[in-house]
C-alpha cells in the first residue's frame, strides 16, 4: 500500500482523495507530486518520500496518474539497473494506491529545490522525453538532506537502490 501525496494544485486534478489505511509498506515510501512549469510546458515532479528519487513527466492525463504510477516507477527503477525481482516486489507493495495531501514539509521543500534546478538541466533550444530522462538522472545524483552533517546527506539514486536491496530480502 502506498499513498500518492499531492500538492493542492495537483490534488484538485486527481480523483477524490481516498486515504490508504496506515503507513506505506513500500521500500521507497509514499510518492509526492507537484505540478511545475518549465518553458511554458507543464510537468509533474514525482518524488519518493524515503529516497528522494524523482520522476519527471509531462503533465498530461493527471487524473490517470494513480493508475500510471506503477509503470512510471518501474521505468525509473529499471533505468537505475535495479533487478526486475526487486522492482516487482516494490510494485506489489504499492497496491493499493491511495491519494492524499502532502504531509511532510521537508519533502515539499526538496521538491521546490528540484524544481529550481530542472530548467538548468534542460537544453535552452528545446527539449523532449530524452532530455527529461537526463534531468531525472541528474536529480538522482543531487545530494539531499544536506543541512546536517555530511553523513546525513543522501544521493537519491543510491538511496533507492540501497532501500530496494534491503526491502523484502
Amino acid at each position: 500500500m502506498v499513498t500518492l501525496r499531492a500538492t493542492r494544485k495537483v490534488l484538485r486534478l486527481l480523483p477524490p482523495p481516498r486515504a490508504a489505511s496506515g503507513a506505506s509498506d513500500t521500500a521507497l515510501g509514499d510518492w509526492y507530486v507537484n505540478r511545475i512549469v518549465v518553458d511554458r510546458r507543464p510537468l509533474l515532479l514525482i518524488v519518493s518520500e524515503r529516497s528522494r528519487l524523482s520522476i519527471i513527466e509531462p503533465a498530461r492525463d493527471v487524473r490517470d496518474l494513480p493508475a500510471r504510477l506503477p509503470d512510471l516507477v518501474r521505468r525509473r527503477l529499471a533505468v537505475l539497473g535495479i533487478p526486475e525481482s526487486r522492482i516487482a516486489t516494490e510494485l506489489r507493495s504499492m497496491d493499493p494506491i491511495g491519494i492524499g495531501p502532502t504531509v511532510d514539509r521537508s519533502i515539499v521543500g526538496q521538491m521546490v529545490e528540484f524544481a529550481k534546478v530542472i530548467p538548468v538541466y534542460l537544453p535552452v533550444d528545446g527539449w523532449g522525453e530524452p532530455e527529461l530522462r537526463i534531468a531525472e538522472d541528474r536529480l538522482g545524483k543531487m545530494p539531499c538532506l544536506s543541512s546536517g552533517r555530511v553523513g546525513t546527506s543522501i544521493w537519491p539514486a543510491e538511496e533507492a537502490a540501497k532501500r530496494l536491496a534491503g526491502h523484502g530480502a
